[in-house]
């Protein structure tokens, strides 16, 4: 990351993220998933090449498909990505997917974008930005 001929400090950050979908399918899967990648690249000004690996979990009511094939499907091909079922305790958001992305940034900690989407926002809502509570 190179800007007006001097180099910037990079460093690796988490961007956290989450998502819910009204049905446990694989189409609702990967698209919900998908819109959310998509927010966290666009919101963090990062590319998929910057991306270090991405740990995804899904609420056990979700089994359709994995997550992670939602990244495959946008063509990240050599990015790191694993699977895992969230710990099921009582009262719990359900029909939740959750996202880890390990990303290099010139972004300070404070200054990354976490992205929760529809009504995942409930999970994190000091991390939600106006726009984001109103998606989907």
């Amino acid at each position: 990351m190179v800007g007006d001929g001097e180099l910037e400090k990079v460093w690796v950050r988490g961007i956290r993220g989450a998502v819910t979908v009204s049905e446990n399918s694989k189409s609702a899967i990967c698209e919900a998933t998908k819109e959310l990648l998509l927010a966290i690249v666009r919101e963090n000004e990062i590319s998929p090449e910057d991306i270090i690996s991405i740990i995804f979990s899904a609420t056990p009511d979700l089994n359709a498909a994995f997550p992670a094939e939602a990244a495959r499907q946008l063509g990240w091909l050599t990015v790191p990505l694993l699977c895992t079922t969230e710990i099921p305790v009582p009262g719990a958001l359900e029909k939740c997917i959750r996202v880890l992305v390990h990303a290099y940034t010139s972004r300070k900690q404070e200054e990354v974008r976490h992205v929760y989407l529809r009504e995942a926002v409930r999970l994190r809502p000091d991390l939600v930005s106006k726009d984001h509570s109103e998606s989907g």
